[in-house]
């Protein structure tokens, strides 16, 4: 009989955490592992017919969940594995610095295990002492990027096409990005920016007198909004890794992003530029200096670093279910 594997997953967006946690129980450990996805209003009603071998919490942690972690580790083993936390999350989000660390530790301190998912969101942990070095390890995210890695090389030409997309929300740093663009010449670079979200109309008031830049709304092909760019930008706030980064790499872009969290070892001098967060001069001036660099050769570097990325992502979880269930 395979090991029961249940994901909590209160995230209903259509990527992030939910298209991980798809991506993972339809991967070859299907085969292994019998998956089930449920949010926290269902399970419990679950503990009733059966009782699984490990459960991974993938809600962000808060008080509220506490008690939650509490019943769960009384029925089986639990791992929060932590999609949302980190350095910049903290510095741009959290008014009461003990507060947030005292809830997080004690949720660490419930569960059997911690996995994170960058070096960078691991390292502040530790360092804040927030998790126990025995309990946490790393898995870092990787989506499906068969077609990325299949977008032919585009020819560098002006103006450049400059892509952006994601959630219209602080953490994006959409508004920053808009800012900057202000300060480049229209002629010479052209911003692609797709989203939506709660911070819609501040975007669409900040863009409306940029001629050179068009709103797309969602991206329902992400493959074909890539191979239209020739690189991308990533302006976020905070970012605990940043699937965005994995995917313009895989499409063979070089990335400009903000030095933050799992950006920061997602990038290369060889595949693209790191620019100080909340800067917008700055963030002006790297994408100005695209002009200067071979922007195919960068992207075939930042290809060549993610080809095997999603292999690992498979082979790193099947490792860790491996080891959690080798008794059950």
């Amino acid at each position: 009989m395979k090991p029961k594997i249940w994901h909590l997953i209160g995230d209903k967006r259509a990527g992030g955490s939910n298209l991980l946690v798809k991506q993972l129980i339809d991967s070859r450990l299907k085969e292994q592992f019998d998956f089930s996805v449920f949010r926290l209003e269902e399970v419990k009603q679950e503990f009733k017919k059966i009782q699984p071998d490990a459960i991974v919490f993938h809600y962000p942690c808060a008080w509220k969940y506490l008690y939650d972690l509490i019943e769960f580790k009384q029925q089986t083993q639990v791992y929060i594995y932590d999609h949302h936390y980190c350095e910049y999350f903290e510095k741009n989000q959290v008014k009461s610095t003990f507060r947030f660390r005292l809830m997080l530790r004690i949720a660490y301190g419930i569960a059997d295990g911690v996995l994170s998912v960058s070096q960078g969101q691991k390292k502040w942990l530790l360092k804040n002492k927030l998790v126990s070095p025995d309990k946490i390890q790393v898995i870092t995210p990787a989506s499906t990027i068969e077609a990325m890695l299949n977008i032919a090389p585009k020819n560098q030409k002006s103006p450049l096409i400059l892509g952006a997309f994601g959630r219209f929300a602080p953490q994006k740093g959409f508004d920053l990005l808009l800012e900057a663009f202000q300060l480049l010449p229209a002629e010479k670079y052209q911003l692609y920016l797709g989203g939506y979200g709660q911070d819609e109309a501040q975007i669409k008031q900040l863009a409306k007198d940029l001629v050179n830049v068009k709103l797309l709304g969602k991206i329902s092909d992400v493959p074909e909004f890539l191979a239209s760019c020739d690189a991308i930008i990533i302006p976020s706030r905070w970012e605990p890794w940043g699937l965005v980064c994995l995917e313009a790499k895989a499409a063979a872009k070089p990335v400009v992003a903000n030095a933050v969290d799992g950006l920061c070892e997602q990038i290369q001098p060889a595949w693209g530029i790191l620019v100080p967060p909340n800067d917008k001069q700055k963030l002006a001036a790297a994408i100005a200096s695209l002009d200067h660099i071979d922007l195919l050769e960068f992207g075939k570097a930042g290809r060549s670093s993610v080809v095997k990325a999603n292999q690992e992502f498979i082979h790193n979880w099947a490792n860790f279910l491996n080891e959690i269930t080798k008794n059950a």
